[in-house]
């Protein structure tokens, strides 16, 4: 089988860069030929130079196309729906990341050219994506009709998804966000024998809810006294500039001085901008991961985003539980007995829970055993011939529409997987 995936891959940083490279290389080991012909171009920034730039390659020995949609990014958004034009096209797929959307931004040339231009200040170009977004979700609903199947990473997502994109849930595709086979390492030692020892993972910017952590860590403190089991806190992740400050200062530099104004200096903990070779032995040294996300406020008028967290796939693959807020599709990705769910933005919520852990500590060794059976459920090479197999569905629907079976490929198997496009046949 041959796959052209469209998406953002190392060495850009981010979520879905990451996960692209590990599905492709799961897709890989199932057998699946994936060709990259995005990798190392300009992006796609109208729906215009999309079809040149599909009218330009031969996608006749394609079977099928997938797409990683997500983060507010376009290009592969503009791709597919060149692609959808073609009266010979192979299969066409796309993992959503971000439903019950699918893109969020918007896509009209006047928005773009305006956001491109500079010439608006923020709260205006904000104004006018909400004035935009009915072309923006009658885009993205004509898209998700065209595709052949769609892909989330959660039941909760699919369900969202299918609802606001107004097509039959049968359409979607659950395939779960795979983890690394990662080593088991024993948990530290529970209280009494140590410290309770939590651990927030994630980029450090606004909207993480970090800050409602350290407020229930307080109460959590205040309320033990001096002869209370001793609690410790970890604040790792991304520091990059361009998330960590905003308009109002250094988002760093506030939680920091948050951490002092609470009395929790001695009990806090920093590591950030780690490796990722270090990042399960991190939190492998802790209990418990705790990920007390907000809802993007922002993003409230266009709907409700249901994604998932690559650092939670990280908890459940190095073997530990997590304490989560409902935000997102947190609830269900802690709901096989792994973790924990509050009310999002709910300090005193927070605090009960961590109130139950600090009494019921044994309670932290439960959650990592569910963890590490979840974990072996989704083990990125699984996902591959999950993928392998919904791909091979999708091809064989539209041969049975009528599409010629793609010709045999050429280049030798070694060449297939790692080519970059050197001329314009795919």
């Amino acid at each position: 089988m041959r796959v052209v995936l469209l998406s953002p891959l190392p060495p850009e940083r981010s979520g879905i860069a990451d996960y692209a490279a590990q599905c492709r290389h799961a897709l890989n080991g199932a057998g699946v030929d994936v060709l990259t012909p995005l990798l190392g171009q300009k992006p796609l920034e109208s729906l215009a130079a999309a079809r040149r730039w599909v009218a330009e390659r031969d996608w006749s020995r394609v079977d099928v196309v997938h797409a990683e949609i997500g983060g507010g990014r376009t290009s592969e958004f503009f791709a597919l729906c060149a692609l959808a034009r073609l009266p010979d096209r192979p299969a066409l797929s796309v993992t959503v990341h971000d439903p019950e959307r699918l893109v969020w931004r918007p896509v009209s040339r006047l928005w773009r050219a305006l956001d491109a231009s500079g010439l608006l200040p923020r709260p205006l170009m904000l104004l006018l994506a909400v004035l935009c977004d009915p072309h923006t979700l009658w885009a993205e609903r004509r898209l998700a009709r065209q595709v052949d199947g769609l892909v989330t990473l959660t039941d909760t997502g699919a369900n969202r998804l299918a609802a606001r994109m107004g097509i039959p849930r049968s359409k979607i595709n659950v395939i779960p966000l795979g983890t690394l086979e990662v080593p088991p390492a024993p948990m530290p030692p529970l209280p009494p024998e140590g410290p309770l020892k939590l651990l927030y993972f994630g980029y450090i910017y606004t909207g993480k809810g970090i800050e409602d952590l350290v407020d229930a860590l307080a109460r959590v403190v205040a309320k033990q006294g001096a002869d209370g089991t001793p609690v410790r806190l970890t604040i790792a992740g991304g520091t990059a500039p361009d998330i960590t400050f905003g308009a109002g200062g250094s988002y760093l530099d506030a939680l920091r001085a948050r951490v002092a104004a609470k009395g929790l200096e001695a009990l806090v903990d920093w590591e950030l901008d780690i490796d990722e070779r270090d990042i399960a032995s991190l939190i492998q040294r802790h209990h418990v991961m705790v990920l007390p996300y907000w809802e993007p406020r922002k993003l409230s008028l266009l709907g409700q985003m249901r994604g998932t967290s690559a650092a939670l796939a990280w908890a459940i693959a190095s073997g530990r539980g997590a304490i989560t807020s409902n935000a997102r599709s947190f609830a269900e990705e802690i709901s096989s007995g792994n973790g924990q769910a509050y009310p999002q933005g709910d300090v005193s919520a927070l605090t009960q829970v961590l109130t139950g852990l600090v009494e019921a500590p044994e309670q932290a060794a439960a959650w990592a055993k569910q963890a590490a059976v979840v974990s072996s459920q989704r083990l990125w090479p699984l996902n591959g011939l999950r993928f392998r197999q919904h791909f091979d569905a999708l091809a064989h629907k539209r041969m049975a529409q009528g599409r010629p079976q793609p010709r045999p490929s050429t280049l030798p198997p070694s060449a297939q997987s790692t080519a970059r496009p050197t001329t314009k046949r795919l």
